[in-house]
């Protein structure tokens, strides 16, 4: 069992993070129960890379000292794995919006989704979802989106070095992706759909890996929260 001494020393803790928190109310949840659980006023806590409330799966937490890494393990590479649905956008590229526009689907083949792929491998340039956190002028991206304010998004570089269609149920895609830091599944929904000559968005998304960091080694926040030592 980890001590009061390892934590305030610094911890890397993997947490698979549930549907619908923000990886900041994971890191408020976790500094408040091992504060309760070791009686420490103060203590450093924070994560290697944000996933948006929609998403599940690997968050890199980090304490004390070891906050001093997470500029590293953010950098490394990163997998995930979820779903699109075709014939459709939403204006924040997944579903924390509704759907604002329909498109045809049945020239779309088992062949051409696959073949796809292919124009998503190596350095791409791609535009973030203008529901995004990224600052423009001091403020967020998705405050302007919420004003209904016309925002100019500039592209980036990214890197995908693996990107494959895992299952095709009718217009669900299933995906595995391999990527660089800073790259957006949300954007790649969108880019796709439009590389079909259709719509996409992404319906589920799932972090399994940030480097050498692997979600089945992680603990859902409820047990890590029975790992540790109960309050008296």
């Amino acid at each position: 069992m980890q001590t009061k001494e390892d934590f305030l020393a610094g911890q890397v803790l993997l947490i698979d993070k549930p549907l619908t928190w923000t990886s900041f109310q994971a890191v408020n949840k976790l500094r408040w129960e091992i504060r309760q659980a070791f009686n420490i006023k103060k203590i450093k806590v924070g994560h290697a890379g944000t996933l948006d409330p929609l998403a599940t799966g690997l968050l890199v937490i980090c304490t004390g000292k070891m906050t001093k890494q997470i500029n590293i393990f953010q950098g490394q590479e990163k997998e995930y794995t979820g779903t699109f649905t075709l014939g459709a956008t939403t204006p924040s590229f997944d579903l924390e919006s509704e759907i604002n526009q329909t498109f045809p689907t049945e020239h779309i083949t088992d062949e051409l989704i696959h073949a796809t792929t292919e124009q998503f491998i190596g350095k791409i340039e791609q535009f973030p979802p203008v529901f995004s956190a990224i600052k423009k002028d001091g403020k967020r991206l998705y405050e302007f989106a919420r004003a209904g304010e016309a925002v100019e998004i500039k592209p980036r570089q990214v890197e995908i070095t693996e990107f494959e269609i895992t299952k095709i149920d009718q217009l669900e895609l299933h995906f595995r992706v391999v990527c660089s830091k800073g790259t957006y599944i949300r954007s790649l929904a969108n880019d796709f759909g439009k590389a079909l000559n259709s719509g996409a968005h992404l319906s589920s998304l799932r972090r399994t890996r940030i480097g050498d960091f692997k979600v089945e080694n992680g603990l859902t926040p409820e047990e890590f929260m029975a790992s540790l030592p109960s309050i008296d």
